[in-house]
């Protein structure tokens, strides 16, 4: 075998032809993998890009202001799971004292104390009840649940967060968040609908405070909501 490649390595030595071909051969190879490399950096790097994008606000629905007329017109329902449940309009939760609303957060049953001495009640509001969806919840959240199945108090402008979102980084550190605290949601329904806080005080006070989610998990600062809450004027 050795005499075999040394014949061909003389051969190749004495025959300037045999010796071009071969360059030529070589840098063949050559090109095809620096193309190779280029192509792969560059797929590297639009990946890279499209990333570093999808972690800024430049493709996320912007949210629009919503009316009070829209939430007080919303038609709840009560979610006590038994013949008592019953719909009614929700102007009748903040009509006299006001109210800090939630659209399926639950991390504000923190400020249940302080709302409490300030006289301002605190509700989650939710979509859907599917099994045993808001039995599950309760255990999170220190306050009264009602059923929202036309998605008033999801703004005007109802904004989902597709799967996608799920590249970015603050979407991931929400779900670690969520998961160490015990919650896990569920993974039926229409989950990818963001939902959002509101302050509302009594009468025609208004929405003293509106926050609607930009992703999955983006909670309303806890000390914007007490200043707004010190805004509610009870109505006699």
């Amino acid at each position: 075998m050795w005499e075999s490649c040394s014949l061909r390595l003389y051969a190749l030595s004495q025959n300037p032809e045999l010796q071009t071909h071969s360059m030529e051969v070589t840098k063949m190879f050559v090109n095809i993998a620096g193309f190779s490399v280029d192509v792969w950096l560059l797929a590297v790097g639009v990946i890279t890009v499209c990333v570093l994008l999808l972690n800024t606000d430049l493709f996320l629905t912007k949210p629009q202001p919503t009316s009070l007329d829209t939430l007080a017109n919303a038609e709840l329902r009560t979610t006590a799971g038994d013949a008592e449940e019953k719909s009614f309009k929700a102007l009748t939760l903040w009509k006299k004292t006001g109210a800090v609303i939630m659209a399926e957060a639950s991390e504000l049953s923190s400020l249940k104390p302080q709302l409490d001495e300030i006289g301002v009640p605190l509700y989650a509001v939710v979509k859907e009840n599917i099994s045993t969806e808001i039995h599950n919840f309760r255990p999170y959240f220190s306050g009264e649940i009602f059923l929202d199945e036309k998605q008033f108090f999801y703004s005007p402008r109802q904004r989902k967060m597709m799967t996608l979102g799920f590249t970015r980084i603050s979407v991931w550190r929400n779900i670690l968040r969520a998961w160490r605290k015990g919650y896990q949601g569920n993974t039926k329904g229409e989950g990818f609908i963001l939902g959002g806080l509101y302050v509302i005080g009594p009468e025609n006070q208004g929405i003293l405070m509106e926050h609607q989610e930009k992703e999955f998990g983006d909670k309303a600062d806890l000390r914007s909501v007490l200043q707004a809450v010190q805004k509610v004027q009870k109505a006699d």
